[in-house]
């Protein structure tokens, strides 16, 4: 058995590397910390303590985007510190067109987004684990009722 310790970053093709890295930047506030030629860009995450977090390969603007029912990653997921995050998250990404849906997974409460290269990204907060109740076992994907959710979570309520 290999001892995993975690996920330390995702690289994801692309057709257009600086449309990538701006994306990146001007939604997700990830920073660039490098280049390898004009094939290859990294970004860390703010705050993050990995040299980066998510990568990109890019393939040129006739590169062809894997059909919907091909085999491959389905998303990546990002974790924010407090649900009101988890509210900016999805005005933000509303704001860039990206917004593409939003779940109560009960441990997790989720909003997805969509990048320009159609790869797509949940941003999820996570229930404090002493509150999970029965979604310790479970998993289940239910309607967001995020307004519910900053009263139950905010920071008013953790006071």
């Amino acid at each position: 058995m290999i001892p995993i310790k975690g996920l330390n970053h995702a690289v994801l093709t692309v057709g257009d590397l600086d449309r990538a890295v701006k994306f990146y930047a001007d939604v997700m506030g990830f920073e660039e910390i490098g280049r390898m030629g004009r094939k290859m860009a990294f970004m860390r995450a703010p705050g993050s303590k990995n040299h980066h977090d998510l990568g990109f390969l890019a393939l040129g603007p006739d590169a062809v985007r894997p059909a919907a029912n091909a085999v491959g990653l389905f998303h990546l997921a990002w974790q924010v510190p407090t649900i009101e995050d988890l509210a900016t998250a999805r005005t933000t990404l509303m704001a860039a067109g990206a917004l593409v849906g939003e779940s109560d997974h009960g441990a997790t409460k989720s909003v997805y987004g969509v990048d320009p290269d159609g790869h797509e990204f949940e941003v999820m907060w996570m229930v404090p684990r002493e509150q999970w109740g029965e979604y310790e076992s479970k998993a289940v994907t239910g309607h967001l009722d995020l307004g519910a959710e900053l009263q139950r979570f905010g920071a008013a309520e953790r006071r």
